[in-house]
């Protein structure tokens, strides 16, 4: 993934996921890796994750450099807001 802005997005999106879902092992698997690519391709260690309405805040230090990222609520909680609409298509399987 190249961009960091779509790497934190996406990790952000799976992350909002598992703290809904805690048994759910793929979307910690997923967060996992996002995690991993997070650390191994951008160099970025997450410090924290706020909610304040209208927005999620990531705040995580690249190099020795702390940085903060926002992203609106409504587009990260879409992957959680389908699952919660449809949880017969999103079962936990081991």
């Amino acid at each position: 993934m190249k961009s960091l802005q779509d790497a934190l997005y996406n990790w952000l999106t799976i992350k909002v996921v598992c703290d809904a879902r805690p048994d759910d092992s793929a979307a910690r698997d997923t967060e996992m890796f996002f995690m991993q690519m997070l650390k191994d391709d951008h160099q970025v260690i997450i410090d924290s994750v706020t909610k304040t309405e209208p927005f999620y805040f990531v705040e995580y230090l690249l190099g020795d450099e702390m940085k903060k990222q926002r992203y609106p609520i409504e587009l990260i909680d879409i992957m959680l807001d389908q699952i919660q609409l449809e949880p017969e298509k999103y079962k936990n399987i081991e």
